[in-house]
């Protein structure tokens, strides 16, 4: 590692985040995430410069470019009523999608350029079968060309960000900072002394709750006085992984893993609407696989069972069936678990789970309240019971409605190990402490991967 004179970002603005100790000065809030989609972490100025400039730009060439070729061609476009209204809904549908699009981006794991077409397609399709159900005029031109446009500017300003350098974070030693060497995607300089910096690092972590000697508190606070961020190690980890690990609960922690009830609120409603349409709509294809349900095998449609739910109430949980009957040999425990190439599943059960149509039953839960189209899953009674006496505050993970699929599903699978369901745990309460529409949308996408893929079916 070089030694000397070797320079951080001065220029940024003064910055620590989450627990500061030490002398170095308190932020308010959790501060930033690290964002791995992204090459670098910036100060405020250049951070909202470079918003603006991706936003500006973008509204720019996929918003006023196509209205400026289409009065061109035809100068009257100008005065009607149709391009003014589809220049204002592709503005909105333009903005919500570069919205979803950076806070998508912000979550850990995430290639954000795969996410830039679902995330324009949701937020143009929304906006435009609004202008349809209303049937308000418009100009087709300038929609495709919006959408088509806003979808090539934000791929191309992925493509110039990944020749970037990537995180280049300093690490002061002392406390639980070993585990960082673990984590990819960053390049990490061990610092060994107060006196060695970095060339153009991204910021500094320390574990804030070890001792550390007095030159390295002064070094940490002229850091974040000289405007370079300064993160805690668990901050870091946690945005990197996706997981928060629970060692006890703190009162910061309890203040963290408190949903907010206002979005709780909205989220019910959503689903709700949404649970009652699908029954709707898909009603024949629900149908159709009750009937192949019956003609494979004996027994009922539908699998119902005990599960807890939101705030630890017991609730019954409806699937299509997908295993055959058994008397039951084992302990109740036992046949709760799926194990893998399970024997008891069905030729149908099989391409059910598969692609999680056994789940699709579970709209009567959530018109009923007791669940969420996203939310950490809810487990059977029996198997709820022993994590719970395994597990320490397993508990806190009904705060929220248990949900049809989640955070830990799309990162995890399915899982029924003791110890496979603490990482579980982790990812849960990550969501907890997440717990946004941006969060949600994310796993909504990743949802329809899952499915299309199959990932962590038994």
């Amino acid at each position: 590692m070089a030694r000397g004179p070797i320079r951080f970002a001065d220029e940024w603005p003064a910055k620590c985040s989450g627990d500061c100790r030490h002398g170095a000065p308190s932020g308010k809030g959790r501060g930033k995430k690290l964002n791995v989609a992204t090459s670098t972490i910036v100060g405020s100025r250049h951070f909202l410069f470079r918003i603006r400039f991706q936003l500006v730009g973008g509204l720019t060439f996929a918003i006023i470019a196509p209205a400026l070729i289409r009065i061109a061609s035809y100068p009257d476009a100008f005065y009607s009523a149709n391009l003014q209204i589809t220049v204002a809904a592709a503005i909105i549908a333009h903005v919500t999608g570069f919205l979803a699009y950076r806070r998508i981006g912000n979550f850990p794991g995430v290639a954000a350029a795969s996410y830039i077409l679902p995330t324009f397609v949701l937020s143009y399709g929304l906006v435009f079968l609004t202008i349809f159900f209303f049937r308000f005029e418009y100009s087709r031109f300038q929609a495709a060309a919006s959408f088509t446009q806003s979808t090539l500017w934000y791929f191309g300003l992925s493509l110039m960000t990944r020749r970037l350098e990537p995180y280049r974070l300093a690490v002061i030693p002392g406390g639980d900072v070993e585990r960082l060497k673990a984590l990819p995607g960053v390049h990490w300089f061990w610092l060994r002394s107060p006196g060695t910096v970095i060339e153009r690092a991204s910021g500094v972590v320390v574990d804030l709750r070890a001792n550390l000697g007095a030159e390295w508190e002064r070094y940490i606070a002229d850091r974040a006085l000289s405007g370079t961020p300064v993160y805690h190690v668990k901050q870091v980890s946690e945005s990197l992984t996706g997981r928060v690990e629970i060692e006890h609960l703190s009162e910061n922690t309890l203040g963290s893993l408190n949903p907010n009830q206002a979005y709780l609120k909205i989220k019910q409603a959503v689903d709700w609407i949404s649970a009652l349409v699908l029954v709707i709509v898909l009603s024949p294809v629900l149908l159709l696989v009750a009937l192949l349900i019956r003609l494979d095998s004996e027994g009922p449609v539908l699998f119902c069972q005990p599960r807890i739910g939101y705030r630890g109430r017991i609730c019954t949980v409806y699937k299509f069936r997908s295993m055959r009957q058994q008397a039951g040999s084992g302990s109740d425990k036992d046949r709760a678990i799926t194990k893998r190439d399970d024997d008891r599943i069905t030729r149908v059960g099989h391409f059910l789970r598969k692609y999680r149509i056994d789940e699709l039953p579970q709209a009567i839960n959530i018109l009923r309240g007791e669940m969420s189209w996203i939310g950490p899953r809810p487990e059977a009674v029996v198997l709820s019971q022993w994590y719970e006496a395994e597990l320490p505050f397993y508990r806190y993970r009904h705060i929220v409605r248990p949900g049809v699929s989640g955070w830990a599903q799309v990162n995890q699978g399915h899982v029924a190990a003791v110890g496979d369901v603490m990482e579980k745990l982790h990812y849960d309460f990550y969501y907890i402490k997440n717990f946004s529409p941006w969060l949600d949308v994310l796993i909504v996408l990743r949802t329809i991967k899952t499915m299309s893929t199959g990932f962590g079916a038994r």
